[in-house]
């Protein structure tokens, strides 16, 4: 079982508001791989620690945010691939654990709801919100495991519950 990890630690990036200093010339790429000038960043413990000062500004763009800059970064997806999840019990008691690839556990429900999007071609595209619109995308064989405990359930339409909230997988459009 997943456990939740570094709770509370979450660094204060909602109340900083400093002003806008430029570009970081780091960019996340759809696959989850952080960049700087150019080249992946190499150590994880480096991406752990910029991914504490990530945030979404309200016209949709990503930036680094300290006390005292705020630097934009490019996302080319999500700036979060959730690798793995695991769950305990069954049914509307159920609570899905999802890890992402920073190594942070997301629980599943009314405040992190997953959101299985239909591209225009039919193919599910899986979010799980993180935080302060931060979103993670649900990886491929993540999604599958999910999907395959979905169908097993049978619930029309497919979907499942964490937390005490059911998640329909595919009713929305991707935008």
């Amino acid at each position: 079982m997943l456990a939740l990890s570094r709770a509370g630690k979450r660094l204060l990036v909602e109340q900083w508001h400093p002003t806008h200093c430029g570009h970081s010339d780091m960019r996340i790429a759809a696959d989850g791989t952080w960049f700087h000038a150019g080249t992946p960043i190499g150590r994880k413990e480096l991406v752990q620690l910029f991914s504490t000062i990530l945030r979404r500004e309200p016209d949709g763009s990503h930036v680094l945010v300290t006390p005292v800059e705020k630097l934009d970064i490019d996302v080319e997806d999500a700036p979060f691939i959730a690798v793995d999840a695991d769950w305990e019990s069954e049914g509307p008691a159920r609570r899905i654990l999802f890890r992402l690839n920073t190594d942070e556990i997301v629980a599943c429900g009314p405040d992190h709801a997953l959101d299985v999007r239909i591209d225009a071609d039919g193919t599910p595209r899986p979010y799980l919100h993180v935080r302060g619109g931060l979103v993670a995308l649900v990886n491929r064989a993540t999604f599958y495991r999910l999907a395959d405990l979905a169908l097993a359930e049978g619930a029309e339409p497919p979907g499942l519950w964490s937390d005490g909230a059911f998640f329909a997988f595919g009713t929305s459009d991707a935008a």
